[in-house]
C-alpha cells in the first residue's frame, strides 16, 4: 500500500507540475553547436529541433519517414527561418541505425547534442523489431544504445569545442519507468513476452532508458558526457496512436501540449545549471526529480549495459 500511495503521489506530482521557471527564451546561443533529435518530426521532438534551430544550432532531424521529415522540415523552416537536416533513421532496424550514424559521421567530426526523443507505446504486443526484438524494447531502448554507441567519438570530440567542455545525451524516458522493472526474458519474443503484455513492454523500455542514461553518466562522465534521463510529461502527441480511443478520452483531461513537454529536454541539454546533475531524471517542467530507487541498482545496470553490448556487436565491428 505504501508503495502503492508513494506511486500515485508522483504520478500527480509530474501529471500537474507547476509553471515552468524555465522557457526556450533562456536558451543560450547554439551558434557552432551540432546536436541530433530522433523522432524530431512530430511532437516533442519537432519542438525540441524548433527550439535549437532558433537558438541556431545545426540540427539532423531523424526519422524514419523521408517525406513526413521533410515536411516538418518545410514547416519549422517557415517558423524558424532555418533548415534542418534530415537524417534517415529506423530504430526498429539496427542496420538503419547503423547506416544513420555513418550517413552523419560522412558530414560530421563533432556531436554536441544527442536527443534520444524518438519512441513507441504499446503497438499490438505482436509486432516486433527486424532484428526479431519487441518492437517498444527495442526501439526504444537498443536502437538508441546502438546510436549513442556509434556516436561516442563524435560525442568526445564535440565536448573539446563546446563552450562549457561537455557534450549531452538526453534520454526521454516517462512516468511509466516507476510502473515496472526489467525482464530480460520479455526482450526478444516468446511465451514471457506475450504474457507480460505491451503496458508493462512499455514500462520496462522506459525504465530501461532511466538506466542507460544513468550508466552512461558513470562510464563516460569522467570524458565530458552529461547524460540525463528526463520524463516529458503527459502530453497530445502522435506517441497515443496505438491506444483505444476509450483510454485516449480518459487521459485526454491529463495531456498538455508537446511544446511543454520540450522544455524538460532542452533545459536538459542546453543550459549551464543543469551540468551538475550528470546521471539524474528530470521531471515536468525542467525539475530535477528521482527515479525510482532500483535506478541505482549497479549491477542490475551492468547486467543491462552488457546485455546490449553483445547484442548491437554485429553492427559495431
Amino acid at each position: 500500500m505504501g508503495n502503492a500511495f508513494t506511486t500515485l503521489r508522483i504520478f500527480w506530482d509530474q501529471s500537474s507540475p507547476p509553471k515552468s521557471a524555465f522557457s526556450t527564451d533562456q536558451i543560450p546561443d547554439l551558434t557552432g553547436r551540432v546536436a541530433i533529435v530522433t523522432g524530431g518530426n512530430v511532437g516533442v521532438g519537432k519542438e525540441t529541433v524548433k527550439a535549437l534551430l532558433e537558438h541556431n544550432a545545426r540540427v539532423y532531424l531523424g526519422s524514419r519517414s523521408k517525406s513526413k521529415a521533410e515536411a516538418a522540415i518545410k514547416e519549422l523552416k517557415e517558423a524558424t527561418g532555418k533548415e534542418a537536416i534530415f537524417l534517415e533513421l529506423d530504430l526498429a532496424s539496427l542496420a538503419s541505425v547503423r547506416k544513420a550514424a555513418e550517413e552523419f559521421l560522412s558530414k560530421e567530426k563533432e556531436l554536441h547534442q544527442l536527443y534520444l526523443n524518438a519512441g513507441v507505446m504499446a503497438p499490438p504486443v505482436d509486432q516486433l523489431t527486424s532484428d526479431g526484438y519487441d518492437l517498444q524494447f527495442g526501439t526504444n531502448v537498443i536502437g538508441h544504445f546502438l546510436l549513442t554507441k556509434l556516436l561516442l567519438p563524435a560525442l568526445l570530440a564535440g565536448k573539446e569545442t563546446s563552450p562549457d567542455k561537455h557534450a549531452r545525451v538526453i534520454s526521454t524516458s516517462s512516468f511509466a519507468a516507476y510502473l515496472y522493472t526489467l525482464n530480460f526474458d520479455t526482450f526478444k519474443d516468446g511465451l514471457a513476452r506475450k504474457k507480460l503484455g505491451t503496458q508493462s513492454l512499455y514500462a520496462q523500455s522506459k525504465f530501461a532508458n532511466a538506466i542507460f542514461a544513468r550508466e552512461l553518466a558513470r562510464r563516460y562522465g569522467h570524458e565530458g558526457i552529461i547524460s540525463i534521463a528526463c520524463n516529458p510529461g503527459n502530453l497530445q502527441t502522435e506517441l497515443q496512436r496505438h491506444v483505444s480511443a476509450i483510454q485516449r478520452r480518459i487521459i485526454s483531461i491529463l495531456l498538455f501540449p508537446a511544446s511543454y513537454g520540450a522544455l524538460t529536454q532542452l533545459w536538459a541539454g542546453t543550459m549551464p545549471e543543469t551540468l551538475n546533475h550528470n546521471g539524474e531524471f528530470f521531471i515536468p517542467w525542467a525539475r530535477v526529480g528521482k527515479c525510482r530507487p532500483e535506478v541505482n541498482d549497479q549491477e542490475l545496470a551492468g547486467k543491462l549495459w552488457n546485455w546490449l553490448e553483445e547484442e548491437v556487436k554485429p553492427f559495431t565491428k
